[in-house]
């Protein structure tokens, strides 16, 4: 297979999250320089709005939710199970299971990767090095919209005659929870909606579902 088609899955989220990211600069600087208006003050232009705090804040509070949700999601799926559902594990292998069976130590192949087959620290880390990048760009996500929200929330108070407040301050302010809340119940609805429909709904040929004949029963079968 040729690389653009041996990479389509990731290709084709990545340019149409550059899509949507260039769609929603523009509608989000229609809308900023809406409030401007209102407000009596000078409108930005394009550039200028791409770099602004607020502009950025919609943009990373979003980002670290995601991240939030694939980080829970990869490191609860090691414990919890769901029965019937392809997005658990089987019943009978909760935890992280042995050596044997993850193809590390002295059970890694000729084409596993070089750290799966050491028996040091570089095992430990290559062993939870996917949730740990999760943690930590939700993490870094998560630090710029503090700081992000932060200029944009005393931007908005000093429009209205008020004084800034401080990071410290800000992060324990109803602005910086609202946007982080309102979005991590709903990346935790979307994961557990996902789980328990997906024991009784099926979608032909896609791995996120188990085949279509499988018995509702059946655990950690992708389709």
């Amino acid at each position: 297979m040729g690389f653009w088609r041996s990479n389509s899955l990731s290709l084709t989220f990545g340019a149409a999250f550059l899509i949507v990211l260039a769609a929603q600069a523009v509608a989000g600087r229609a809308e900023f320089n809406e409030q401007l208006a209102v407000e009596g003050l000078q409108q930005v232009g394009f550039g200028d709005y791409l770099m602004s705090s607020d502009f950025a804040v919609d943009v990373t509070e979003n980002w670290q939710s995601e991240f939030l949700q694939f980080f829970l999601y990869i490191f609860g799926t090691v414990h919890l199970v769901q029965r019937g559902s392809p997005e658990s594990k089987p019943l009978d292998r909760i935890g992280t299971e042995s050596e044997r069976d993850q193809r590390m130590g002295d059970h890694a192949r000729h084409d596993s990767p070089r750290w799966a087959g050491t028996k040091d620290w570089r095992q430990g880390l290559f062993s939870r090095s996917l949730g740990l990048t999760m943690a930590a760009f939700f993490l870094l996500s998560w630090l710029a919209q503090s700081v992000s929200g932060l200029s944009a929330y005393n931007d908005q108070r000093l429009r209205q005659l008020q004084d800034p407040l401080g990071w410290g301050a800000y992060l324990g302010s109803a602005d910086f929870w609202n946007r982080s809340l309102q979005n991590w119940q709903s990346e935790l609805l979307a994961v557990a909606a996902m789980a328990i429909l997906s024991v009784y709904l099926r979608q032909r040929g896609s791995p996120e579902s188990k085949p279509v004949g499988s018995p509702h029963s059946a655990t950690g079968v992708e389709g």
